[in-house]
């Protein structure tokens, strides 16, 4: 399991990602934390423009992880492993759609954009988007640890973050 140290330096370090791109992506990801699940929008609202700033989002978090140990990066991926686990529930997947593939990225989404949308969508499942994903974040510190160390890291969890993992997200 995640430590609750571990938790909050995920938190902090996607925040401080955030951070580094101003204030637009900061208003628009308040947008979706604020939004009524009801609203379909349109194809300007800030689902869609949110989307722009996840590579530079991406970069950043990379840039803030450099200085981190193998041990640090494996405890980070652990804790996005269960981010992504606990959020691979059949409520969810009905709202964002997509395949296996698909609905990981989706949740990879909801992981990016930080611990006040994901809390969102965990409390009410109809927060999520349809078609919004973030395919990077899902093995994002999995892959610096391959990068840097030359090995995938081993979270001992046992949990798979891939789509429909979660038996207790599912009805049989």
């Amino acid at each position: 399991m995640p430590t609750p140290a571990d938790e909050a330096r995920l938190w902090a370090l996607i925040e401080a990602a955030w951070a580094e791109l101003g204030a637009e992506p900061l208003a628009l990801r308040q947008a979706l934390v604020e939004r009524d699940p009801n609203d379909d929008g349109d194809d300007d609202g800030p689902s869609y423009a949110i989307d722009a700033w996840l590579d530079a989002f991406l970069d950043h978090l990379g840039q803030l992880t450099v200085e981190l140990t193998g041990q640090e990066l494996t405890d980070l991926d652990r804790v996005v492993e269960r981010k992504l686990h606990d959020i691979d529930r059949e409520d969810i997947h009905e709202v964002t759609d997509g395949s296996d593939d698909g609905f990981l990225y989706a949740r990879g989404f909801i992981v990016a954009l930080g611990r006040s949308y994901y809390e969102a969508v965990l409390a009410d499942p109809a927060m999520a988007l349809l078609d919004a994903d973030c395919e990077g974040m899902c093995y994002f510190f999995a892959h610096l640890h391959n990068d840097r160390f030359g090995s995938w890291p081993e979270t001992g969890s046992g949990l798979s973050r891939e789509s429909f993992g979660n038996p207790a997200g599912w009805s049989a």
